[in-house]
């Protein structure tokens, strides 16, 4: 199926899968790239060697990630398998116990079926300290719906409803028209007055996900400016069609589109209720599409669902557009005063992808909520070492994540036992001590942040 592109005035789209050795040196030596099979481009000409270079390591990276794309998958699909067979089992010995039973399999729907990172962070309760009408109580009931969302639905129905005595509304998978797969995943729950809607990140071992982070590829919409184009793709862009404000209604997919399903949803439910309004809400990926959702909204003129809106809530979230995007977005927040919180705790390597230069374009918007590796918040216009790989940074990051492995064996008596770090956890803190800006992205920071440190951080925001 052909990808028709009149929806936007320019594009740059990258295709790591059709770049051999020889391509990628190329890339360095030849400034001819737009002749290139991988790359399909609007504009013509010569590119820049630092444009060149992004572009090098940009699709070096995702080559990388698809050639270990299965194994990768395959080393996730078995540590979360045995997990959860030797959580559901207890220990060894009842493990042999239900085999004679043949009661040992778990099963990946059932409430008690955990995630990996859910086995990084089990925590499920939220703090109690933190009250409805707090000011940093939505950031916290955004961070634990964040980390909750790469759960099933028995999971989320379980925790919603028991352990938060919240109305669970709805667990969904969404369509990806590029992909020709379900690739989104989000869920909705009700809070009193609010509505909370939040989508799925990153998944640890999934290559398709990391490669979207380091993609380059995006498409620019007149008077809006240059987006990520995965991002895009995983929220509902059509092939055909681009954005129409309405579907057509005799178009069948396999799953619906996540922007056009949740946009419908919200309609129902806010029209129910004139008091009631909604967050949007992700960690990683998930925070992309949190904030590029109301985007889409804008550009389609939907002024009401737009003055429900109350708060966009991102964790680890990567860039999204460039310079122009963000002045945009910045009118559209401030026209409709929408709050926008972007979290970014210490070295965390997602809100520094795809690279913000001049080559790249790509650059935040709006107010950074950093977080360093005590928990100490201050809001910034751009988190400290915004670009990740500057050489002067290598040993203050392996000295931060030397740090953090020792925090591991002490945060639990000084912050009390619901911040105890597992066996796993400490594993990825080692990996750490190579590549810093990997466990710092996992949601345990992040939920610690939201609680150690977010009353002082909205104190100064009153």
């Amino acid at each position: 199926m052909a990808c028709d592109k009149s929806f936007c005035s320019n594009y740059l789209l990258l295709s790591p899968e059709k770049a051999g050795v020889i391509d990628l040196l190329r890339i360095l030596i030849y400034s001819d790239v737009h002749k290139r099979e991988f790359v399909d481009s609007s504009e013509e000409g010569e590119e820049s060697f630092e444009r060149r270079w992004i572009m090098f390591v940009s699709i070096l990276a995702q080559k990388l990630l698809l050639l270990v794309a299965k194994p990768l998958s395959l080393i996730g699909s078995v540590i979360e398998f045995w997990l959860n067979l030797l959580s559901n089992n207890r220990n060894f010995g009842r493990l042999l116990v239900n085999c004679f039973r043949g009661k040992v399999m778990p099963d990946r729907e059932s409430a008690s079926y955990i995630s990996i990172v859910g086995y990084l962070d089990k925590r499920v309760e939220l703090d109690n300290r933190i009250r409805p009408g707090d000011s940093e109580y939505h950031a916290a009931l955004s961070m634990m719906a964040s980390k909750v969302s790469y759960e099933n639905k028995a999971y989320l129905q379980t925790t919603i409803t028991h352990h938060w005595q919240m109305d669970f509304l709805g667990s969904y998978n969404f369509w990806n028209d590029y992909q020709r797969k379900v690739t989104t995943q989000a869920f909705m729950l009700r809070d009193r007055d609010t509505i909370m809607v939040a989508f799925r990140g990153t998944e640890p071992f999934n290559a398709a996900d990391w490669c979207m982070d380091f993609d380059l590829s995006r498409y620019e919409l007149p008077g809006v400016g240059n987006i990520h184009g995965g991002f895009m793709k995983a929220l509902g862009l059509q092939k055909t069609l681009g954005w129409p404000k309405e579907l057509d209604p005799l178009l069948k997919t396999p799953a619906p589109f996540a922007y056009y399903a949740i946009r419908e949803k919200l309609r129902s439910l806010l029209g129910e209720n004139d008091k009631v309004k909604y967050v949007l809400t992700g960690h990683s990926l998930g925070g992309a599409l949190a904030i590029l959702f109301p985007a889409i909204l804008a550009i389609h003129g939907e002024t009401w669902l737009m003055e429900r809106l109350e708060g966009v809530y991102t964790f680890g979230q990567p860039r999204v557009g460039d310079d122009k995007f963000g002045e945009f977005m910045e009118r559209v927040l401030k026209e409709h005063r929408i709050a926008y919180f972007r979290f970014v705790y210490s070295n965390d390597i997602v809100p520094r992808l795809p690279f913000d230069d001049s080559a790249s374009m790509f650059t935040h918007f709006g107010r950074c909520c950093y977080f360093n590796s005590k928990y100490e918040g201050k809001v910034i216009p751009e988190e400290p070492n915004k670009n990740y790989f500057s050489p002067l940074q290598v040993i203050p990051m392996m000295m931060n994540a030397w740090y953090e492995l020792m925090r591991s064996f002490t945060i639990a008596w000084e912050k009390g036992p619901s911040y105890k770090e597992g066996l796993l956890l400490r594993i990825f803190r080692v990996i750490g001590l190579l590549i810093p800006g990997i466990p710092a992205h996992i949601p345990q920071d992040y939920v610690n942040s939201t609680r150690l440190g977010g009353s002082q951080l909205f104190l100064h925001q009153q």
